[in-house]
């Protein structure tokens, strides 16, 4: 726990002072060292696990691992010396000999943390005879892919999938030599209790946990003369992907991003952010109906996530009644895709081929999740990629995508968007965007500009409530991302239901992922709450940047429902853009 107190120390003949608790790996930073880590991750706590993190302080006869000592006063802290530098080698040395040499048919090569400790410690060959376990690749889920034979027992994905997460479908299986990762019981990850979120994936260091791979696929159908192959792409994409190519994180690659999927050969290329608007004008209405209508159970539980609908299918079932049905927005592009645009291009839907760029691994499981996923007649989205898999497939297709102008247009029929939508790529932003158009369906009147931000929902706080004044109507809201947050805000609804008390919220929204999308398990490795942060306000300033900031001032969405949809909460709208839950097992033995 790091105080207001101050300590002084001082890391290789360098000065440092620091709060009280703060270990000897962040204090070191301070002074532009960098001690080498490979099971510390930023986001999680210490496990100690490796070894390659030991440090030399001065009277200390043992070698303590800097992720885990706490800075004291007047301590003489060497991180680097000859002695220190070969045993990490040999560490590494040692973790190599239990690990497949593999790295060129990796996916994560190039972006392994143990290839890249490798190659700064000049390990050119291996003392130490090898035994990699024969464990077999786990890719049930057809989300994410487990491969056993690959881990190095760090401890990260544990951490994530039982503290951050609180799912507990990973765990440790054996002893010492023959530890290994495994769903509890040598089940499969399909059967577990896993919603998919792939925060797994994000923090694991090597290959060992990776998305479920479909660039083959879409290539095929690319090539196909006979699919009309269509795309969309998700908020958090636009601001995380030039990454990939060393762009700034939060850089907005919206323009760039259209004129890239193009030149792939996509035959037309829309926004998940129109889906988003649309998204807000059901939900919005559904809320309307619930608050001031007193229609339907309140509070209202608004996602577009899906490994939250999972986890709260799994958990909360009991909750389902509050739900909003509406789809996510990427699923009512999709449907609108092969429907509403299929009958204005004049092709038939079952040759379109539609794609969606996702931040998110649970998307892949989302597109197949019920029977609602089909309303088009056909599969209404055929497949799902990553961020990380677009990035390998421009790569692939020789495209300089840091270069090319970020002025590229969407085809508006399902890709004009407003700042509101692009919000629903961070924490707190589908809250946001509703609580904008709510706010034209109980007062009758626009937001004035300078009110339409609501700061009460951004930040990284785990956990946001606020109490809001619309029309002078008391507006409770809470929002909540990180799925290990959402126990106590879902708690507090189910106690006062016990006891027949006032409901304290009206108004949830639940992301699974940290952050929201822009920290999604399929974005690109490395993420950070400072990272977040930059990502969140690359959105922001989309939204500012906007000429129509409000959902319900999209023209293309009015005219979608002008001319196909009727109006909000229509038959048909209910037949296309809603969906419907069920409870689920734990686990599907």
């Amino acid at each position: 726990m790091i105080s207001a107190k101050m300590i002084n120390a001082t890391i290789n003949g360098r000065e440092v002072t620091v709060p009280e608790g703060t270990t000897i790996l962040d204090a070191a930073r301070k002074v532009q060292v960098r001690i080498p880590k490979l099971c510390k991750h930023d986001d999680l706590p210490p496990t100690a696990a490796c070894g390659i993190c030991i440090v030399r302080i001065n009277g200390n006869r043992r070698l303590p691992r800097a992720c885990c000592t706490p800075v004291e006063e007047g301590m003489r802290i060497i991180t680097h010396d000859p002695d220190i530098v070969a045993i990490r080698k040999s560490v590494i040395e040692m973790i190599l000999s239990k690990h497949p040499n593999e790295c060129f048919t990796c996916g994560r090569n190039g972006t392994c943390e143990l290839q890249a400790l490798a190659a700064d410690f000049g390990v050119t060959h291996q003392p130490f005879t090898c035994i990699v376990p024969d464990l077999p690749k786990d890719d049930s889920t057809r989300t994410i892919v487990l491969e056993p034979r690959k881990c190095i027992t760090c401890g990260r994905c544990l951490e994530v999938c039982q503290q951050m997460q609180n799912v507990w479908a990973l765990s440790f299986l054996d002893r010492g030599f023959a530890t290994r990762i495994s769903p509890a019981g040598e089940i499969s990850l399909a059967e577990s209790p896993c919603v998919r979120c792939g925060q797994c994936s994000a923090h694991c260091p090597t290959g060992a946990i990776f998305e479920y791979d479909e660039t083959g696929r879409a290539w095929d159908q690319l090539k196909n003369p006979e699919a009309h192959c269509v795309v969309q792409i998700a908020p958090a994409v636009r601001v995380a992907i030039g990454e990939a190519f060393g762009l700034p994180p939060g850089t907005n690659c919206t323009g760039r991003l259209y004129h890239a999927l193009r030149m792939m050969g996509f035959k037309a290329v829309f926004d998940t952010n129109f889906g988003a608007d649309l998204t807000i004008l059901e939900e919005a209405h559904e809320f309307v109906e619930r608050f001031a209508q007193g229609i339907g159970a309140l509070p209202l539980i608004t996602s577009c996530c899906p490994a939250w609908i999972d986890y709260m299918e799994k958990y909360y079932g009991d909750l389902i009644d509050e739900f909003s049905s509406a789809k996510s927005p990427h699923a009512m592009v999709g449907v609108l895709t092969k429907t509403y645009y299929a009958d204005r291009a004049g092709v038939p839907g079952k040759r379109i081929f539609g794609v969606s760029i996702m931040p998110c691994t649970a998307k892949k499981y989302e597109i197949g999740r019920t029977e609602d996923m089909y309303a088009s007649g056909l599969q209404d989205i055929d497949c799902v990629l990553t961020t990380r898999e677009l990035a390998r497939m421009i790569k692939q297709a020789g495209i300089d995508f840091a270069n090319l102008p970020n002025d590229g247009e969407p085809d508006h029929i399902l890709g004009d968007y407003t700042g509101a939508a692009t919000l629903f790529g961070v924490t707190g932003g589908v809250m946001e965007a509703a609580l904008r158009t709510a706010h034209k369906l109980v007062t009758g009147e626009e937001l004035p500009d300078d009110a339409i931000e609501f700061h009460q929902t951004r930040g990284l706080k785990g956990i946001k409530e606020a109490t809001l004044d619309i029309g002078g109507n008391e507006v409770r809201i809470a929002v909540a991302h990180g799925l290990g947050n959402v126990q106590y805000v879902l708690e507090k609804v189910k106690e006062a239901r016990a006891a027949d008390a006032p409901m304290p919220y009206h108004f949830i929204e639940v992301m699974a992922c940290p952050g929201g999308c822009i920290g999604g398990g399929g974005q690109p490795y490395g993420v950070t709450d400072e990272l977040r942060a930059q990502r969140a306000a690359g959105l922001y300033e989309d939204d500012r940047q906007r000429k129509r900031r409000r959902s319900h001032d999209n023209p293309y969405v009015q005219q979608l429902y002008q001319e196909f949809l009727e109006k909000p909460l229509s038959h048909k709208a209910h037949e296309l853009l809603h969906t419907r839950y069920k409870p689920r097992p734990l686990y599907y033995r």
